[in-house]
């Protein structure tokens, strides 16, 4: 199977009718066949229309009936896997192997929701009967679910073409949600986002269910604003740069009746090195400059802050680290346009007065800019700190030094809001576990996920994660785009009150037929497949 340059609206194969897009190879730059067409604005509208025209229809299924349309899909992509690798490799210029990593994160998330969606505790149901005896006023019959939004569109990121794309998280939560979607898919990979889409349409269509639960466009910067704008869509994933995500923020927001925006935009994911962890330095600057310069730094967690102690042992860090970026060669990103701004932003930095290059590695042809490594020192690093907080998508590293804890903190706390944060210390040194804990609440405030040891660089896909962050690493810091809690972005909570029984919800229904965890006065009812009843 082999992309042919179709969009998907509502289980229809259609031609774009805005222009064309060529796609190119990402290793070589090369045109690739065939030519995409661009949908038009008119089309997007045809798209979210039909996602409205569906909602009914899907809002109503069963936790069942939707979890299997998850698997059907992940099944389906599978059965595509070779042709979607392929085309993902060709158009990205990432190595075979992570792209196949990928799928399976991608096929993963879709099984996860579906787990999610029998368990059921997303519905977040909670009764609390009618009480009519007490005094001085009776209490009336009252029960709460979740309940979906609505149409939601989602945009496609460059940087992971599956995992973050047609078919990632925000799609999987959102149909778990019982959300229909309309997925912007990006132009870095047209023929991916293509099959993918194409795959998803399948499923959708097997299932029985409207096809307008899911479609798939491809279009420009006007399409993207024209799908927010539009009347039908309730919610937007998207992950990319701070400036696109924002344009779309402002577009929601300005509608007649606004829309939450769920925008995971930019980062600089600061690592703290606290003094006990450097018994290694040579080995942990290795650890760091391999996270560092891994995919060529085009990872949302990419560890581009550093700081580090003063003295001798610090030193050594530095020395290890720049001789092992001196060392590294670029790598291919994924397109001119994003290569071409990390050689803007990393020459701003090399430019910015007290900062200090410790290295640079060799470019690895055209569109693999050289990584590099930057060290500002404690006198200059007030005067900097704009340059070196800010992201600069690729390999590029900065390393700020402090002379001691209290100074760290101060540093800390003037950082903007990031998707992580690292701790690296010695668990057994009493003086580097009391540091810790004065940073810890200091970070609680500016990120989503906290590491000790390790590096950022790795999403774990379960119920536990959180991919998100205070702004600006995201629009809204109260959730994430990673893990079974993104489900919640797609939901409102709904009362109902002394509802007859004929009318009610199968979720807050009394003899419970879907089995859900329910808190029920005030007392937790696990679901009868997960054990007894906890207060």
């Amino acid at each position: 199977m082999t992309p042919s340059g179709y969009s998907f609206i509502a289980g229809s194969q259609v031609s774009g009718t805005a222009g064309t897009l060529t796609p190119r190879a990402g290793a070589s730059g090369e045109t690739l066949e065939p030519e995409h067409g661009l949908v038009s604005v008119e089309q997007v509208e045809q798209a979210a229309r039909a996602a409205a025209e569906a909602f009914g229809a899907y809002r109503a299924t069963s936790p069942e009936q939707r979890a299997a349309l998850l698997e059907a899909m992940a099944a389906t992509l599978e059965a595509d896997g070779d042709d979607i690798v392929a085309s993902a490799v060709a158009e990205s210029g990432l190595p075979q192997a992570r792209v196949t990593g990928e799928l399976g994160r991608t096929t993963g998330q879709l099984r996860l929701f579906a787990r999610v969606v029998r368990q059921g505790d997303h519905r977040g149901v909670r009764l609390d009967p009618a009480l009519p005896d007490r005094t001085p006023l009776p209490r009336p019959d009252l029960r709460l679910q979740m309940v979906p939004l609505g149409p939601v569109a989602v945009f496609g990121a460059s940087n992971f073409p599956l995992a973050f794309s047609v078919a990632g998280g925000d799609t999987a939560s959102a149909l778990a949600a019982g959300c229909p979607v309309v997925v912007k898919g990006h132009e870095a990979h047209p023929g991916t986002g293509e099959l993918v889409a194409r795959a998803l349409t399948s499923a959708v269509a097997d299932s029985g269910l409207p096809g307008g639960v899911f479609s798939y466009i491809l279009g420009g910067i006007e399409a993207g604003q024209a799908l927010v704008a539009s009347p039908h869509i309730t919610a937007v994933g998207f992950t990319g740069s701070r400036r696109g995500g924002l344009a779309l923020v402002a577009t929601a927001a300005s509608r007649p009746v606004p829309i939450p925006v769920y925008a995971e935009m930019s980062a600089v994911n600061p690592v703290v090195v606290l003094p006990g962890a450097l018994g290694d330095p040579a080995a942990l600057a290795t650890a760091y400059v391999g996270s560092l310069t891994q995919g060529s730094g085009q990872f949302c967690t990419n560890p581009g802050l550093l700081f580090l102690p003063t003295g001798e042992a610090g030193d050594a860090f530095v020395e290890a680290a720049a001789a092992a970026v001196a060392q590294a060669s670029g790598q291919t990103m994924l397109t001119e346009g994003i290569a071409s701004a990390y050689e803007k932003g990393a020459a701003g930095l090399r430019d910015t007065a007290g900062v200090e290059v410790l290295a640079q590695g060799s470019a690895g042809g055209a569109g693999a800019p050289a990584p590099q490594l930057l060290q500002v020192g404690t006198d200059a690093v007030d005067d900097a700190w704009d340059a070196v907080t800010e992201e600069v998508f690729g390999s590029s590293g900065v390393i700020v030094r402090y002379a001691d804890t209290a100074a760290l903190a101060r540093r800390l706390a003037r950082i903007d809001g990031q998707l992580t944060a690292t701790l690296h210390l010695d668990a057994d040194d009493d003086t580097d576990v009391e540091a810790a804990r004065e940073l810890l609440p200091v970070l609680e405030d500016r990120v989503g996920r906290i590491l000790v040891g390790g590096w950022p660089t790795g999403v774990e896909v379960c119920d536990a994660m959180v991919h998100g962050g205070p702004y600006p690493a995201t629009s809204d810091s109260r959730t994430t785009s990673v893990g079974s809690l993104a489900i919640e972005r797609f939901q409102r909570p709904v009362c109902y009150q002394n509802l007859p029984a004929a009318l009610m919800p199968q979720a807050l229904a009394d003899d419970n037929p879907w089995g859900l965890t329910r808190r029920i006065d005030g007392t937790l009812h696990l679901a009868p497949s997960q054990g007894v009843t906890h207060r």
